[in-house]
């Protein structure tokens, strides 16, 4: 597919880095416009230099004299902050990858959809907050929506459209992380260390706690009935640690079809970037022979709460996706600096959402702007997992 222009949000963090790198093994020819990083201000600068974007942007606004000065003489443009990442992502490219991890990916992913770009989704939580209203968006702008996550490209891409009524499951598979053997006790007293060791895939802190505590687990399963219009009921979980079946689609007659592949993230960025078509590039190719052997078993929701947790919240409908997002991000970031013991994280969430249920702060308000409601749920939220969160600090 020649001669597009591409925005990458995120683009130092795995995936960012991942869908660079596919572009350019696969010697497609684009024209990057914009690139988009949080810290990492050295590598936002080497990627500038080598994709010539007219716009970079770096989170931390600390970091932007550094950057320019990196810059200098390039005549790339540089600037930095909340606003100015969500001014990149309303450029108008014809394909914008999502890849800013947290909430903090939604506004500049909603401005990418209001501009008609195809958006290719990797930011977990624009759907988690406004899956409905980012869908509807990018499609009323001409625009659309393409799943980067494994699981949910799987499933995109076996989901026979003319068959959607006739889908009794989803089964999204897991590849049970680093704790998938251990029992309570062992989980109870797990290291930050141990928990972002994944034993598959590469990924960022959070996300790596994320996967440890099967959260992610449960933000795709609320993700999946947002993007395939899915109710919970229809959304199952399967363990597979080897990490090559990666999701499953059962119809009606019986069938069940599965999209299988070497565990590489620049495979479903490939066929986001070239959905319908498919694109030629040096891809890893699977050896089933030499894999040998597919293992499954069902996921245990007892050392594993977070996958009950966000079905019961998908259920519940509302702000209550977004308020759990929003609440396990604290507690996520609380582990992450040894504030609180990792099985603590899922116990925070699941009492931030008793005390906000209980009040009543989650209901829809159909009249607000999309980004607003979304934010009001997202920051009441985090008020509320602040307030728990010090009564486990004082517990210890």
């Amino acid at each position: 597919m020649a001669g597009r222009t591409v925005s990458i949000l995120g683009s130092t963090g795995s995936v960012g880095e991942s869908t660079l790198d596919l572009l350019e093994k696969a010697d497609v020819e684009v024209e990057v416009i914009a690139l988009t990083g949080g810290r990492n201000v050295a590598r936002l600068a080497e990627q500038a230099k080598r994709w010539k974007p007219r716009q970079v942007v770096i989170e931390d606004e600390s970091l932007l004299p550094e950057l320019r000065e990196r810059l200098n003489g390039s005549n790339i443009g540089a600037s930095a902050g909340a606003a100015a990442i969500s001014e990149a992502a309303a450029m108008g490219a014809d394909w914008v990858m999502s890849a800013i991890v947290g909430s903090a990916g939604l506004a500049p992913t909603l401005a990418a959809a209001r501009t008609g770009s195809i958006i290719a989704l990797a930011n977990k939580e624009s759907l988690i907050c406004a899956g409905p209203a980012l869908l509807a968006t990018a499609k009323a702008a001409g625009g659309g929506v393409i799943p980067v996550d494994s699981e949910h490209s799987a499933i995109f891409q076996v989901l026979q459209p003319a068959c959607r009524d006739r889908v009794s499951r989803l089964i999204l598979t897991a590849s049970g992380g680093p704790f998938r053997g251990w029992s309570l006790d062992q989980m109870r007293v797990a290291t930050v260390e141990q928990a972002v060791a994944h034993p598959k895939w590469s990924m960022g802190r959070k996300i790596s706690v994320d996967s440890a505590q099967m959260m992610n687990k449960g933000l795709e399963m609320i993700e999946a009935s947002y993007l395939f219009d899915m109710p919970a009921g229809q959304i199952d979980v399967l363990i597979h640690p080897q990490s090559i079946v990666h999701s499953l689609v059962e119809y009606a007659d019986g069938s069940t079809l599965a999209q299988l592949g070497e565990p590489d993230m620049r495979t479903p960025i490939a066929c986001a970037w070239s959905w319908p078509d498919r694109l030629a590039w040096p891809a890893p190719r699977l050896d089933l022979a030499a894999v040998g052997q597919l293992t499954f078993e069902a996921p245990d929701e007892i050392r594993f709460p977070a996958l009950a947790m966000a079905r019961e919240a998908l259920q519940a409908g509302g702000g209550a996706p977004a308020a759990m997002n929003a609440a396990n991000e604290v507690g996520v970031a609380a582990f992450l600096d040894r504030k609180i013991g990792f099985l603590d994280i899922a116990a925070l969430v699941s009492e931030t959402l008793d005390e906000l249920s209980g009040g009543g702060d989650l209901t829809p308000n159909s009249n607000a702007d999309p980004l607003e409601w979304a934010m009001t749920i997202d920051q009441g939220a985090r008020r509320a997992a602040a307030q728990v969160l010090s009564r486990f600090e004082g517990r210890g």
